[in-house]
This record gives C-alpha cells, sequence and structure tokens, in this order.
C-alpha cells in the first residue's frame, strides 16, 4: 500500500477512545495489573537524579538536592562524598547547587501521582497517621514505581496501536509481548522505575502515535498538540529529538506537493506553530538547566567536542559483550528487519522510522559512554520501543505470508517469543543479582552457563524475596556490585 489518505482514517471509534477495545487491548491490560507487584520501589544510581526533581518540586518546593544526595545508595555516592562524607566541593556549580544533569522530564510525569499522594499523606498525618511526608517513604516510592510502569504500559499500548494498523491486531499483540518482556524495557519498566527510560518510551511512543494519527489532515490545533508531545519526549530524554526526523521527512514531501498547489504560506505557519509550541514545551528543562548550572543549553554531560564524530563505534554498540544492542536483546534483529516491510507499504512512515533509527544509532555510537555504564543491553535504545514493536510485527506477519499458512504460524511464533522472554528474564536475572558484571563486557560461556545450571536453582527463592523483601534484597544486589567496583576498580559515576 502506497501513501494515502484513505489508510490514515479513523475508525469513527477511535473519535471516543485512544485505543480501540479489542481482545488483545484486553489482554495487554491484564498483563499489566497482574505485573504490577514487579514494581520496584526504590531509588538508586540514575534514578536519585531524576526523582530529586520529583521530590525537590512536589515536595520542598526548591531545587535543592543535597537532602537527596545524602539520602542515595552507596554507589551513587561513592564518588561524591570525601571519606567523612562531605559531599566533595566540584559537585556543585556556579550556582551553588548540586551538580544534577538528569532531565526534569520524568519528575514532570511523575508529579501529578505524587502531588495527589502528597495531599492525601498530609491529611492523614492530620488525623494522626504518622506517614513521613518526605518523599522517601513507603508510599511515595511505592507511587513512582507504580507511575513508571502505568506510562511504559501506556507506551506499550500506543506501540500496539500502531502496529496493528501496518501487521493486524496478532502479530502486533505478539509483537508488543515480545519487546515487552524480551527486550531491555521490563528493566527500567520494573527493577529501575526511578530512570527515565520507561518514560522514554512513553514519550516517543505518544509523539509517533499522535504523528501517525493526524497525518491525513492536521488542523492547527493539531499541530499544536503535536509540538507539545514533541516538547514533553525532550524534556524527558534529550536525544528523543533525533525521532523528529520522521515528521521532518513528511514535511520534506509536503513542500514539494506545495511547490505544485503553491499553498506554502499554511504549511510555513504550521510547521512554525508546530516548533515554538515544541521549544516552549521544553521550558521546564531549560529553566532547570539555568538554575542548576547558570545556562539553558548546560546539559552537564560531556561537551559535544569530546564526542567521536567521526570514529562511531558501530560494531561494538551492536554486537559488543558490553552491552551490545542486539547481542544481549537478539529480539531487536527481527525487529528492525521488519523496518523494511514497512518502509514498503508506508514510505514515508516507515522511512521516517528508518532514518529516525539510523541517526538515533549514529549519535549513541559517537557518545563517550555508548555503553550505557551500568546497563542491561543498550538502554538508550529504549527511547525507540514504539519502532521496535512495529518492525516486528511486520517481520512476524512478512513470515507468516511467506510460509503461507497463518495459524500455524502464530503458534509457532507465540512460542518463539515465549522462549527469547524466558532467556531474557534469565539473564536479567543474572545481571540484577550481579551473576555477571553490570558494568564492561561480560563472558557469554559465563552468562550461558548461569542460564542452564545457575539461573534455575536460585530464581524461584530470590524473586519471592525480591517480591516480598525489596529493601533486604535490594541492599544485598547493592553490596555486591560495591564490591564489584572495587575489585575493578572501574569509573564510580553511573550517567
Amino acid at each position: 500500500m502506497n501513501d494515502s489518505s484513505v489508510m490514515y482514517a479513523m475508525p469513527r471509534r477511535l473519535l471516543r477512545w485512544p485505543v480501540a477495545i479489542s481482545w488483545p487491548v484486553c489482554a495487554l491490560v491484564l498483563l499489566f495489573l497482574f505485573s504490577l507487584p514487579l514494581a520496584n520501589p526504590y531509588v538508586h544510581g540514575d534514578g536519585v537524579g531524576y526523582y530529586a526533581y520529583a521530590q525537590s518540586l512536589v515536595i520542598d518546593h526548591d531545587l535543592n538536592f543535597e537532602d537527596d544526595w545524602r539520602a542515595a545508595n552507596p554507589g551513587f555516592l561513592q564518588d561524591r562524598v570525601d571519606a567523612n562524607g562531605r559531599l566533595l566541593p566540584d559537585e556543585y556549580t556556579v550556582t551553588g547547587r548540586l551538580r544534577n544533569h538528569f532531565s526534569v522530564g520524568p519528575a514532570i510525569l511523575w508529579a501529578p501521582f505524587l502531588g495527589l499522594l502528597h495531599a492525601a499523606v498530609i491529611v492523614a498525618d492530620s488525623l494522626g497517621a504518622q506517614i513521613p511526608a518526605d518523599g522517601y517513604s513507603r508510599p511515595y516510592l511505592a507511587t513512582m514505581a507504580a507511575a513508571t510502569v502505568f506510562y511504559g504500559f501506556l507506551g506499550l499500548l500506543m506501540a500496539f496501536d500502531l502496529a496493528r494498523r501496518y501487521a493486524g491486531d496478532t502479530w502486533a499483540f505478539l509483537a508488543t509481548l515480545g519487546i515487552w518482556f524480551a527486550s531491555s524495557l521490563p528493566v527500567y519498566m520494573y527493577f529501575n522505575p526511578a530512570w527515565s527510560h520507561a518514560h522514554s518510551a512513553f514519550s516517543v511512543a505518544l509523539f509517533l502515535w499522535y504523528w501517525q494519527r493526524t497525518r491525513s489532515q492536521r488542523s492547527l490545533r493539531q499541530w499544536i498538540v503535536l509540538g507539545l508531545t514533541a516538547g514533553l519526549m525532550m524534556n524527558v530524554y534529550y536525544p528523543n529529538a533525533i525521532v523528529m526526523v520522521a515528521p521532518g521527512l513528511e514535511a520534506l514531501a509536503d513542500y514539494r506537493r506545495a511547490k505544485k498547489t503553491a499553498k506554502w504560506d499554511a504549511l510555513l505557519w504550521n510547521h512554525a506553530c508546530f516548533l515554538g509550541v515544541a521549544l516552549l514545551a521544553l521550558l521546564p528543562t531549560f529553566l532547570t538547566r539555568w538554575a542548576v548550572f547558570g545556562g539553558a543549553f548546560e546539559s552537564g554531560y560531556p561537551p559535544m567536542k569530546e564526542w567521536n564524530w567521526t570514529s562511531p563505534v558501530w560494531l561494538s554498540l551492536l554486537f559488543s559483550s558490553d552491552h551490545g544492542l542486539l547481542s544481549w536483546t537478539p529480539i531487536l534483529i527481527p525487529a528492525l528487519l521488519g523496518l523494511f516491510w514497512i518502509w514498503r507499504k508506508d514510505s514515508l512512515f516507515g522511512g521516517g522510522l528508518f532514518l529516525s533509527v539510523l541517526a538515533f544509532s549514529y549519535f549513541i555510537a559517537c557518545y563517550p559512554d555508548w555503553d550505557g555504564l551500568s546497563s542491561f543491553g543498550n538502554r538508550f535504545f529504549i527511547s525507540l520501543t514504539p519502532v521496535f514493536v512495529i518492525g516486528l510485527a511486520a517481520t512476524l506477519e512478512r513470515f507468516a505470508q511467506w510460509r503461507g499458512r497463518q495459524g500455524g504460524h502464530v503458534a509457532f511464533a507465540g512460542i518463539l517469543i515465549v522462549l527469547l522472554s524466558l532467556w531474557n528474564a534469565g539473564f536479567i536475572f543474572q545481571w540484577g543479582t550481579q551473576m555477571i558484571p553490570a558494568r564492561g563486557s561480560i563472558s557469554w560461556v559465563q552468562m550461558a552457563h548461569n542460564q542452564f545450571a545457575v539461573v534455575p536453582k536460585r530464581i524461584t527463592n530470590d524473586l519471592e524475596r525480591y517480591l516480598f523483601l525489596h529493601d533486604s534484597e535490594m541492599e544485598g544486589i547493592e553490596g555486591q556490585d560495591l564490591e564489584r567496583r572495587r575489585q575493578s576498580a572501574m569509573p564510580g559515576r553511573e550517567r
């Protein structure tokens, strides 16, 4: 199917519901509800910086992060305090605030939930409940974790809705399950909910979903909403700006058509409104960068001049044992191949997704810390979760068409996704319990041995401890991580 306004026409019921209710949607909702107990109410590592914005703005109404830093896990503090436990002078910026280079976007998304909870805690305390209203007691952390799982699920649901338009409900459903449970997403949706990646998957899915949904005829109001979604995904994670390559390709096609019809004025006005609103929506980032670093465009990350722009590490990024994208999460191989078939069906949408992935990959391959340091797989690519769902659904559909018997191939695809998900679960278990190092390269031989000989013996007991003894389990994992870092003498700063 070529580019046509017909394929973008929305069913009438979607004017009332963002995603049409169907059996796959009901099944996904049930899985989401059953998975909620996996949410880990714990703030550590990068999550300290992300959550500090929420705690400071919602609870303390300032940008003073000293209490957040002092309450952080030992791994986060290791290179930030001296022998006496005092914060190091170089942790402070020219504005006198702590160097919190993490983005404010996740705090924006948590704020409604935490704000309502904070009001409820204050009321409960006035009635004698005695719940610490500091942002770090169990109700706050549980709310943060549940909100992260909720946003991650919404991102998956919108990815499913996009995928089913190109591959049908069945293949979109299986692809959604595959990326949900056989990629890096579950680590940052459940185990590390205070990090930004599940929110990033949600915000990119929202942007792509709304862009595709309004492509046939976008009103000025819809251009404004699209600009707001673009601003949100950049507030959450700065490299998400690269995803705008996709609508940029659409804009070039629009200008080529406008050249024949001489309708330039309306097109320029719409695009100017989109960009202007996106910049306005970025005000939270600009203001917090100004407050923390003294400049609206200061990120706190390594300067761009230190990046490897002329020597991107493509092979390592994809295949290294040091968190290679495809070597750690092989389900992404058919997901990326599927973008070719999307391109064949819809050249602008598929081409935009392909170019976005290519540009995003180049950007990360040039980043000095391309491996994500402490990362399961390459966590940066979780932003592209909706793209992977769409691509995987297209591959599954194409394979079924090629073989000619859909019924049998549904069962085959389902079994394959279950096996990949189980393999991924064992891999995550090894990573989370420090059976393999969280940083640096791993031994594939040791990892494979653990999968078959060690994980089956330990996983039941450790999963029970994780579900019912969160704090002690996380403290044990933290202690093992610190010991590994002391032995390997690797840099402790987590980014």
